[in-house]
């Protein structure tokens, strides 16, 4: 009675399926809201929990395997702050051009572990000047490696920032081949 004639409506849906597509036009009907708004809901309480669970932990896992995989070539974007910018570069690139005695620190110290098991003189006395030599001789030769370091960085960048030192000092401690990031020049090779 106040509604329209079915019938009209009829003939627009069978204009519509027979008129040729339009470049440039949508040449669709546009959906409903309620259609659309029920393809984006997701319960907010997963169903499946163990496949929710297992999902999680492998999109960490690949996102944790590519930080690595970048952290490991050194890209400047996966890098954790403290080793970040031009600056720490070029101390990280100046500490892994030298051989630094606080490196061989801990293949020394499983030494002198060993030697400590040894019950004789001769064997305390080698472990104790073994231990606080090595200990001395390389702060002495961290010391003079920062000194170096200092003056090409405030050549190169100006005056040297706060945490600089500690951060080359405690690069030079770690073996080579645990450091992160990997070091990208090899021995004798100083940063220009």
């Amino acid at each position: 009675m106040f509604g329209r004639k079915k019938t009209l409506n009829d003939e627009l849906a069978t204009t519509v399926e027979t008129d040729p597509a339009r470049p440039g036009a949508k040449n669709r009907p546009t959906p409903k809201r309620r259609d659309q708004e029920a393809l984006n809901k997701r319960p907010l309480i997963v169903t499946d929990r163990k496949a929710a669970t297992q999902q999680d932990k492998t999109a960490r896992r690949e996102a944790m395997a590519k930080q690595r995989a970048g952290m490991l070539v050194g890209d400047e974007k996966y890098l954790p702050a403290r080793d970040k910018g031009p600056r720490r570069r070029f101390i990280r690139d100046s500490v892994d051009s030298r051989w630094n005695i606080g490196e061989f620190m801990l293949p020394i110290m499983l030494i002198v572990l060993l030697l400590s098991f040894v019950r004789t003189n001769w064997a305390l006395l080698l472990v104790f000047v073994l231990v606080y030599g090595l200990i001395l001789v390389a702060i002495g030769d961290a010391v003079l490696m920062w000194r170096r370091t200092r003056r090409k960085v405030e050549d190169k960048f100006g005056q040297a920032e706060k945490g600089d030192a500690w951060y080359a000092i405690m690069r030079a401690f770690q073996m080579r081949r645990t450091r992160m990031p990997k070091p990208q020049v090899d021995r004798g090779n100083p940063p220009t």
